[in-house]
């Protein structure tokens, strides 16, 4: 039987200026052109709405899984996102009001039947570092806010915190502070601008040295393998961009539970795709803009989470037919 040919509209960073070694969402439009979709490729730019309706100046193009040459762009083409099926929302942080007006255009074509991966209200209400507060069972002590005394006395209370942005990603400008840091004072207004930013303080979890675990969730189930960012000897973050390594592990008892108590949420909130980070016993972060990991773990275990993916993505489709 003919499998249905669906089209894959893409919005995400330049494409040219991928590491096709690591990249999720490369891994997804392999996956994708194996499936024989037509795929549209989208920057933010060239969105817009017109008269009340969502269209893109996409390039239509073609995917290898080829690491010297993964895309060649085929056409320029004007579309209604309404003429696609599936629009995969894969922009990085900032989280910033660029990227709430793009989920506003994202939103008129989710009215219009298409399924976006994932649910652009849903990318506007769940901050990645701000939504941990709806699981407190599940996560360290945490505090967010924009007083640096509150900071400050959280501090003096737990003796060593980490302290970071709401809005970033990739480890950046994330710091691990003790009460004896001569350089506390400075950081806690760095990051407030003087009280006028909010920031996110969690307490120290001494357990990093054992890995910043991505764990990957699928619908609200997670993939049965964690990845392990492990920090360098010189530094705190569990990032890879950072220079953290990766390890691939068996999720744990722990890590089960902490998903099953956020699963159903997920799943209510459109949240098709998400990469949870846990450190120890704790959940840190609920990733859901553009999560990564797909490219280790698919290497280290012989899976193919993209096509898990896509599979749900396929099945959600034809039940809305």
């Amino acid at each position: 039987m003919k499998r249905t040919k669906y089209k894959l509209g893409i919005l995400m960073d330049p494409i040219s200026a991928i590491d096709p070694k690591k990249d999720s969402s490369l891994a997804m439009l392999v996956e994708a052109a194996k499936r024989d979709y037509e795929i549209y490729y989208m920057e933010q730019k060239d969105l817009k709405l017109i008269d009340g309706c969502a269209t893109a100046q996409a390039t239509i193009i073609e995917i290898f899984d080829d690491q010297k040459k993964w895309y060649e762009s085929k056409s320029n083409v004007s579309v209604d996102l309404k003429e696609l099926n599936i629009i995969l929302m894969r922009k990085d942080p900032p989280f910033d009001m660029e990227y709430i007006y793009t989920t506003y255009v994202l939103d008129k074509a989710e009215e219009d039947g298409v399924l976006i991966v994932n649910k652009p209200q849903s990318l506007r209400d769940m901050n990645e570092k701000v939504y941990t507060a709806w699981f407190p069972e599940c996560t360290p002590s945490t505090l967010i806010s924009r007083s640096m005394a509150e900071i400050k006395l959280f501090l003096r209370q737990h003796k060593k915190i980490v302290v970071k942005p709401l809005d970033g990603m990739g480890g950046k400008s994330i710091f691990v502070v003790d009460e004896n840091d001569g350089n506390a004072n400075v950081i806690i207004e760095t990051l407030t601008d003087y009280g006028a930013c909010s920031a996110m303080a969690q307490v120290f979890i001494p357990e990093i040295k054992d890995g910043d675990k991505r764990i990957l969730l699928i619908d609200g189930k997670p993939v049965p393998y964690a990845l392990a960012r492990i920090p360098s000897k010189d530094d705190n973050r569990g990032n890879l961009v950072m220079g953290a390594v990766g390890e691939g592990r068996d999720i744990t008892e722990r890590d089960k539970l902490i998903c099953s108590k956020i699963s159903e949420t997920l799943k209510k909130k459109g949240i098709l795709f998400c990469g949870i980070d846990v450190i120890g016993d704790y959940l840190t972060e609920i990733n859901s803009t553009s999560p990564t990991g797909i490219k280790e773990l698919d290497s280290m275990y012989n899976l193919n989470i993209a096509s898990d993916l896509f599979d749900v993505l396929e099945q959600k489709i034809n039940r809305n037919e």
